[in-house]
């Protein structure tokens, strides 16, 4: 059951207030380094269940007329056509993704930066596509032995190299399509240029996860480490601050590693470094909003079971490594959670065994669990999907919202039309058919109507599923995890 644990609309006011106190500290120009995801923070969501998925983009919009943007893409991710995993599409499309999404929040995007320059053949296709498209772009190249060769990285053949982005506004919010591609390293690329032409400028960074002002091993920032279960990253007091402070507070293993470079660096540029540790970098106000700690850490613990769910699948599908399976089993023994917590996941495996075949099972958000099985008409997923509309329509079980009459004629408009070798429904092609039946059949109607409250819910298939059905369960904002096994034994799973 859906449980809001975390105050949004305080966090949009006390997130925006800080980073404006930040922007006042450096004397009117701040670099912004932002990680995560900025729309569609859905690992947020989950895990903070009351954070809004837009809620970053929309504490910038309060910003807005102070702020710009510049996106940073690191080349070699052009050049091996880099996908993000959630959205499916490549870092250079999400780029253009991004611009239309500030864009449409009003916001500024001054430029885009391609990091890591080494003449890529695709790269240098993609900056002829952008400067086509009206985007200025800059070119950031490679340094030896960078970050650790301090000399060599604050001089005019390091940073100095790199062309300098020219901004106009006092917050110049630096992001990306995803990880590795560059963001802190323009941040203090552009410093070093301000300071050489006489401008003060600082830098600051904004992470959601982990959280520093929360302990160490609570679900939120365990689930943060199932998270990042590719990237080996791991949650640790931040020892600088404690030393510094004599306060406990928690970042994670890279930024620790990095800092006394940083703190270099910083030294190096601006004459004395403006922080005294990783925790002081951050403006991150997410630990302040959370009002039910409760049912915050139920939310993270389901989410670390759902990371182990969705690792197990990705290293079937030959995407991940089962070290990262190994992680999540060390992240589920802290936390003390196992996946048999996953209650869907239990029916829709029962239900496999008991029908011998794909299975589909949902908790709604009043408790009930509803499996589906596959018929010649409905693939699993779409027989839960009606079943669950019904039940939440109060509509009796042997009422059929579609009849084979009108599935039939979809099948045949599949199979002996279009060429597909399978003539069960995807839910995508329920859900029109159920809109078609709204127009004449009254519980077609109700039942359709009930599409919103399926978000939240927690879903699990006996089988992984194909893109479409996964599309449209994310479209519908519920939770899905599947076992890590095919329907079929073919070797190319479309």
């Amino acid at each position: 059951m859906f449980k809001v644990g975390f105050d949004n609309d305080a966090y949009l006011k006390t997130q925006s207030e800080k980073i404006q106190e930040r922007i006042s500290k450096f004397g009117g120009k701040l670099y912004l380094e932002f990680g995560g995801k900025l729309f569609d923070d859905h690992h947020a969501s989950r895990v903070l269940p009351g954070f809004a998925p837009d809620s970053k983009i929309r504490m910038l919009e309060k910003l807005k007329d102070k702020a710009e943007v510049i996106i940073a893409i690191n080349a070699g991710d052009i050049e091996k056509n880099k996908v993000r995993g959630d959205l499916g599409i490549t870092y250079d499309q999400d780029v253009l993704r991004l611009i239309d999404a500030f864009r449409g929040y009003g916001l500024y995007v001054s430029s885009v930066v391609l990091t890591r320059w080494q003449e890529q053949p695709s790269a240098v296709a993609y900056q002829k596509k952008l400067e086509g498209l009206g985007l200025k772009v800059y070119r950031h190249y490679p340094i030896a032995g960078y970050p650790s060769n301090i000399p060599l990285v604050v001089s005019d053949d390091g940073y100095g190299k790199n062309e300098f982005v020219e901004t106009s506004r006092e917050l110049v919010v630096v992001t990306a399509p995803g990880p590795g591609s560059g963001k802190m390293a323009v941040c203090l690329s552009q410093i070093y240029h301000e300071n050489k032409r006489g401008v003060k400028a600082g830098y600051a960074k904004f992470e959601t996860f982990p959280i520093w002002n929360i302990p160490l091993k609570h679900p939120v920032n365990l689930a943060y480490e199932a998270a990042t279960a590719d990237l080996n990253d791991v949650n640790m007091i931040d020892p600088f601050h404690l030393e510094a402070y004599g306060k406990t507070t928690i970042n994670y293993n890279r930024d620790v590693e990095i800092f006394p470079v940083l703190n270099a660096l910083f030294t190096r540029i601006l004459g004395e470094s403006p922080y005294k540790s990783p925790t002081d970098m951050g403006v991150n106000m997410a630990g302040n909003c959370i009002v039910d700690d409760a049912a915050v850490c139920e939310a993270a613990n389901a989410e670390i079971i759902r990371r182990y769910y969705n690792t197990l699948c990705q290293v079937r599908k030959g995407n991940a490594e089962k070290d990262q399976v190994y992680k999540l089993e060390l992240v589920m023994e802290q936390a003390h959670i196992s996946a048999k917590d996953r209650k869907v996941a239990v029916a829709a495996v029962a239900k496999a065994e008991e029908t011998n075949g794909p299975a589909v099972a949902i908790e709604l958000n009043d408790g009930t669990i509803i499996t589906g099985k596959t018929s010649s008409l409905l693939g699993a997923s779409s027989a839960m999907l009606l079943d669950s509309l019904k039940h939440l329509a109060g509509i009796p079980d042997e009422v059929r919202l579609l009849s084979p009459m009108v599935i039939e004629p979809i099948q045949n408009l599949k199979t002996k039309q279009l060429g597909h070798k399978n003539p069960r429904l995807h839910m995508d092609e329920v859900l029109v058919a159920l809109s078609v039946c709204a127009l004449t059949d009254y519980n077609a109607k109700i039942a359709l109507e009930k599409l919103p409250e399926l978000r939240h819910c927690e879903v699990h298939s006996s089988v992984i599923l194909s893109q479409v059905d996964v599309g449209v369960f994310r479209r519908l904002g519920v939770n899905l995890t599947s076992e890590p096994n095919y329907q079929t034994s073919k070797l190319y799973h479309g």
